[in-house]
């Protein structure tokens, strides 16, 4: 049986998610670099214009990297990419969000809202459109690049207003996650796991980055370490125990992940709800404002369902409490009944 076939693009932190994720399970994969040679086979199998985009041997095709590992996981158990334990787990997958939904905000703010990332970037895209070369009227295909780009950042939430925001946020998580990772291998100990493949791929992208790769290098070697390594992950060990984790790990959540995504994703959810355009959210640096993104609502809402059924696991409300984030995950209230006529 033919082996997978992954569209991805060296630009897409998603791709690397994704094609870690397969390198990790040892799984025979064809990397297919996203270019102008390869558009009519692609948009013939995609629903949506963007990467990454899996084809299993099957000849099943999902473009949703949170799925894709999800389903990856099931269809190919060892080496897992998820703990057993129930509380691990749920930390895991609330982490895969944060990459997904709001470190990659910060992540595309960084390359495509200031200079000179923007024009290195352009260039990049450029180069990968045309099959690895550049072609020798580059500038102006480069600078629309760019300018297209430039637009897309108010509808991810990342555009000038929100980007001390967002540079406040990717540093103080970077710089816990390094503290983190100074005594654990990957996140959950000697194994990676989701979060690892999700938050790594957003950091690799960074890293290409002029202005916070330089950051990054200066401030987080053992972070910069940890996303080599993610880049064909061999686990070192098993899974660690939350409470061996928790004095690196629950700083990680307290002072980043209860103070800007959870208030934001519970924010957006609310807002795709109620099917409105815009909302604005009250966050540890300040107000946030964009536009409601339906997607990120619908992925959050499945987030909290898998959490709270994990609610008796041990030790998770007690960590999600001592971090702040218990509110965003507890039980909706009961419906009152309305008294009989």
């Amino acid at each position: 049986m033919a082996g997978y076939r992954l569209f991805g693009a060296d630009t897409s932190p998603y791709s690397f998610k994704v094609r870690s994720a397969l390198r990790f399970k040892g799984l025979d994969f064809e990397w297919v670099s996203r270019s102008a040679a390869n558009d009519a086979e692609f948009h013939a199998l995609a629903k949506t214009p963007t990467v990454p985009l899996l084809v299993s041997p099957e000849g099943k095709v999902n473009q949703d990297s949170t799925q894709i590992l999800a389903i990856l996981d099931k269809a190919h158990p060892e080496p897992a990419m998820q703990p057993d334990d129930g509380a691990l787990a749920a930390l895991s997958l609330i982490l895969e969000d944060y990459a997904d939904e709001w470190l990659n905000k910060a992540m595309f703010q960084q390359r495509w809202g200031q200079m000179p990332d923007r024009d290195a970037a352009s260039i990049r895209v450029l180069v990968q459109i045309n099959g690895g070369k550049r072609p020798r009227a580059y500038k102006t295909p480069a600078k629309q690049i760019a300018q297209r780009m430039l637009a897309r950042l108010p509808l991810v939430g990342a555009e000038a207003e929100n980007a001390p925001t967002l540079e406040a946020s990717y540093r103080r998580f970077a710089l816990r996650l390094n503290d983190h990772l100074k005594e654990h291998l990957f996140i959950f100990g000697g194994h990676p796991s989701a979060a690892d493949f999700a938050l790594a791929a957003q950091f690799q992208q960074m890293l290409t980055d002029p202005t916070p790769a330089t950051w990054l290098t200066d401030r987080a070697p053992f972070l910069l370490a940890w996303c080599e390594n993610m880049a064909d992950p061999k686990a070192g060990g098993p899974y660690a125990a939350l409470e061996a984790l928790a004095p690196t790990l629950l700083p990680l959540f307290e002072s980043e992940v209860a103070r800007t995504y959870l208030p934001w994703a519970n924010a957006n959810a609310a807002s795709a709800t109620r099917q409105k355009k815009r909302f604005s959210v009250t966050l540890g640096d300040g107000i946030f404002e964009q536009a409601t993104q339906n997607y990120a609502g619908r992925a959050f809402h499945k987030l909290r369902d898998k959490v709270r059924g994990a609610k008796e696991a041990e030790g998770l409300a007690d960590f999600l409490k001592d971090a702040g984030a218990a509110d965003f995950f507890a039980e909706p209230p009961a419906q009152q009944k309305a008294p009989a006529a």
